[in-house]
C-alpha cells in the first residue's frame, strides 16, 4: 500500500513506510509486559486496529516523517499511514480472532475465511514487491509488478470466501445426514492452507470438532468435547472468569488435570487432529491467589508444531 499511494513519487521508501505503518497496529502485543492475562486478549486488535485509530494517528505521523523526509508533502505521508493502517486491520478481519474496527463499539468482526499466515496468499504480495523494488522510480512497470501481487492475492482471498461457503455446506450436510442437532456452527480454514477446514459445533452439553479436506472421499466425522462449565461454578461469579468466557464468545472448554482446572478458547482448535486431542492451541490455567482469580497461558512447544503440520499435510490429502 506505501507502494500505491507514494511510490512513484519518492520510490523505495514508500515501501519502508508502508511496511511500518502495516507493522504499527500489532504493537498492541506488548501489552502483556504491562497487564495481565485477560487484559492483553482485550486489547488485542482493539484501538489499534480501528477506524478511529486510522483516522487519529495517520495525520500525527504524516506530519512527524515530513519533518525529515521532504520529498512528499505531510498529508501525502498521512495518507500512506492511513492505507497501511487500515489495510491492515481489514485483512485482520478475515482471520479467526476478529478485529474491533468499530470502536469503541464493543464488536469484534471475524470473517474466518483465511489462516493468519497463508503462503498462497503472503507470495503473490511479496514476489511483486520485491520486483518492483528493482526498478527505477518512474518506471512504468512498478506500477505493473506491485499491481501483480496485490491482484492476485486479492484474488485469492476472494476464493476463500467461497470455499467457506462450499465447506460450511459440506459440514451442514454431514451433521444433517448423521441426525445431530445443535445450536450453532463456525468454520475456519485449518494452519497454513484454505484446502482443509475445520467446523466447531456447539451443542448442549458438548461441542464436536470436525475436519474436511476438498480432497475427501469419505463422511466427515465429528469428535466430540465436552464443555464440563459446571466445574466453573464456584468461581462464575468472578469479574475475570465472566471477561474471558465473553472473550471466547462463548467456545470454550473447562478440562481439569492434577487437581488444577484450564480454560480451553476452542475456536483455534487443538495442536493435534488426533480424535480426542487436548492440546489445545490456546489454553489457560485458572489458579486462585490472594482471593484473585488469575489466568495463566500454557506453553507450546516447537515439536508440537511440527507434529501439527505433519499430520495437516497428510489431512489436506483426504481422508
Amino acid at each position: 500500500m506505501g507502494e500505491v499511494v507514494l511510490g512513484k513519487k519518492v520510490g523505495n521508501k514508500a515501501m519502508l513506510y508502508g511496511a511500518i505503518a502495516g507493522t504499527i497496529p500489532d504493537l498492541d502485543v506488548f501489552a502483556s509486559h504491562f497487564t495481565d492475562v485477560v487484559t492483553t486478549l482485550e486489547i488485542h486488535r482493539g484501538f489499534s486496529h480501528s477506524i478511529v485509530f486510522a483516522v487519529l494517528f495517520a495525520p500525527v505521523l504524516g506530519y512527524l516523517v515530513s519533518l525529515f523526509e521532504k520529498s512528499a508533502h505531510w498529508k501525502q505521508w498521512a495518507y500512506l499511514f492511513f492505507w497501511g493502517f487500515l489495510t491492515h486491520s481489514l485483512l485482520d478481519a478475515h482471520t479467526t480472532w476478529g478485529t474491533q474496527l468499530f470502536w469503541p463499539f464493543d464488536l469484534r468482526v471475524a470473517y474466518k475465511n483465511i489462516f493468519v499466515i497463508d503462503p498462497l496468499y503472503t507470495l503473490p504480495l511479496l514476489i511483486g514487491v520485491i520486483l518492483t523494488m528493482f526498478q527505477k522510480r518512474t518506471s512504468p512497470k512498478r506500477k505493473k509488478y506491485n499491481q501483480m501481487g496485490l491482484i492476485i492475492s486479492s484474488s485469492y482471498l476472494l476464493l476463500t470466501i467461497v470455499l467457506k461457503g462450499i465447506t460450511y455446506f459440506k459440514f451442514e450436510e454431514a451433521l444433517k445426514d448423521q441426525g445431530i442437532s445443535y445450536a450453532e456452527m463456525e468454520t475456519k480454514p485449518t494452519a497454513l492452507n484454505s484446502i482443509l477446514w475445520s467446523a466447531n459445533v456447539k451443542t448442549p452439553d458438548s461441542f464436536l470438532i470436525g475436519y474436511y479436506s476438498l480432497f475427501d472421499t469419505e463422511p466427515i466425522r465429528f469428535f466430540e468435547y465436552p464443555k464440563n462449565h459446571h466445574l466453573l461454578e464456584a468461581l462464575e461469579g468472578d469479574e475475570k472468569i465472566k471477561r474471558m468466557i465473553k472473550i471466547s464468545k462463548g467456545w470454550y472448554t473447562i478440562s481439569e488435570e492434577n487437581g488444577a482446572l484450564y480454560f480451553n478458547d476452542l475456536r483455534f482448535g487443538t495442536l493435534s487432529i488426533d480424535p480426542g486431542a487436548s492440546n489445545f492451541v490456546f489454553s489457560y490455567k485458572i489458579e486462585v491467589k490472594n482471593g484473585t482469580v488469575e489466568f495463566t497461558e500454557t506453553q507450546k512447544g516447537t515439536r508440537d508444531a511440527k507434529k501439527l503440520i505433519g499430520q495437516l499435510w497428510q489431512r489436506i490429502k483426504g481422508n
